[in-house]
């Protein structure tokens, strides 16, 4: 009797060697795209779907995720929370499992309020939703969701390093806050006041101006206030057309102060400011084409052979999607499993070499834990050995590459360690 139970137990262990391969079968892995494709925000939407090509592209090629392969489907949503529920529809119908997000922290919100009752409802057929721009600190705060990744710094992240930079200049005493009314551009007015106030308290915030997202065509009167303030600094999370418009202004207005920007460097930015934005934008990001040691710097020159010529003029910007979609086939081929569930599992507490040192996705909130710069807008240098760099009028030789075809690059003023980004968070996640 026991050794025919044996014999029937080994059969079974046999046969569920053969269905349950230890390596992922081959298959299609669709990401829908969701973001700007029209609109005031295309050029936003498209630079960043092209991003994500690129490095789906390179993931297959060197088989990242096994025999998975990646595929973006891209999704116009118009910067709509409305349009975003209605994308959310056709993705779900058409069965697909992944989303990513970044372009304002209003779509997505929505989204991870939609994915989360979706994924109660539909148990066997949950969705991930990969955030890689949307910086609302709610998000990984009292609106933390299981189902939720962010991998950019959150927004109080980013102003915790940009106000130790300010705390630092003696000479800074009146600053002026210029943001998008919606939650993001709220959550960059707060902080800045509560962060300003308990690391240098005789700084005095001049003026605190919330203004419609994607709406201001002429940004003059705003700047006509912040003259008249006499403000030292302007510390703005203005994002795409509205950060461009806004430094155009202040530079036909003769305003010399310069601006802490949250996306001085997006793209297009540099673009369409020109001579205005230098020595006076300053950026807080992930990464620059000019940091030093650059080990994403055969990448990024790879993307820019492909889409940095007419019409695009588009440069490599977005390191954090490179890291996103590097992690998420890291945790796909770990978990052995393409299920949203278990490979949410995976990036939970992932920690992962990126080019920039190790980031890590902490397990409480779900939110990246990563090395940040403070960069300032130069002229690209000009190398009399090369011609490429003909067109280039700088002479400072750190600023070895423009941005998005402007003549114009970043230069590093500061790198702030991972750990020295880490916020605590509110988040009691609810785990299925």
């Amino acid at each position: 009797m026991k050794m025919t139970f044996n014999r029937v137990l080994l059969a079974g262990v046999i046969a569920s060697a053969l269905v349950a391969p230890s390596v992922l079968a081959a298959e299609t892995l669709k990401i829908a795209y969701i973001d700007p494709l029209s609109g005031a925000f295309a050029n936003v939407g498209e630079a960043g779907l092209k991003h994500f090509e690129f490095v789906a592209a390179d993931i297959n090629k060197r088989k990242l995720a096994g025999d998975v392969k990646f595929e973006i489907v891209p999704f116009d949503n118009k910067v709509s929370p409305q349009e975003s529920l209605n994308v959310l529809k056709k993705v779900e119908d058409q069965g697909i499992r992944y989303i990513t997000q970044g372009n304002s922290s209003g779509v997505a919100g929505v989204l991870i309020d939609a994915v989360n009752k979706y994924n109660e409802r539909n148990p066997g057929k949950s969705i991930l939703y990969l955030n890689y721009a949307a910086v609302d600190p709610d998000f990984t705060n009292s609106k933390c969701s299981f189902w939720h990744f962010r991998f950019d710094a959150n927004s109080d992240m980013k102003m915790e390093a940009l106000t130790d930079f300010i705390a630092k200049d003696p000479k800074i005493k009146k600053v002026y806050l210029i943001n998008q009314n919606y939650s993001f551009g709220q959550a960059v007015s707060r902080a800045a006041k509560e962060y300003l106030k308990r690391k240098r308290p005789d700084i005095q915030v001049v003026g605190d101006d919330l203004h419609p997202i994607g709406q201001v065509k002429d940004f003059a009167p705003y700047v006509a206030k912040i003259k008249a303030s006499g403000a030292d600094i302007v510390i703005t999370g203005n994002w795409g057309n509205d950060i461009s418009l806004l430094i155009k202004a202040a530079k036909d207005a003769g305003l010399n102060a310069p601006f802490y920007t949250y996306y001085g460097g997006g793209i297009g930015a540099l673009s369409s400011m020109g001579d205005a934005a230098d020595g006076k934008v300053k950026q807080i990001t992930e990464w620059h084409a000019n940091i030093r040691p650059n080990k994403t710097e055969k990448y990024a020159n790879a993307f820019d052979a492909k889409y940095g010529g007419p019409p695009a003029n588009i440069s490599f910007y977005y390191l954090r999607v490179n890291n996103e979609m590097y992690m998420l086939a890291k945790a796909i081929k770990e978990a052995k499993s393409t299920d949203p569930k278990a490979v949410a599992h995976k990036l939970e507490g992932m920690k992962y070499e990126a080019d920039t040192g190790e980031v890590e996705m902490r397990a409480t909130d779900h939110q990246l834990i990563q090395p940040l710069y403070i960069s300032t807008a130069a002229k690209a240098y000009h190398n009399p050995k090369d011609p490429k760099t003909a067109k280039f009028k700088g002479t400072d030789p750190e600023v070895k590459y423009d941005q998005d075809d402007s003549g114009y690059g970043f230069k590093t003023d500061a790198r702030i360690e991972a750990y020295v980004t880490v916020q605590p968070t509110s988040c009691h996640m609810k785990r299925p």
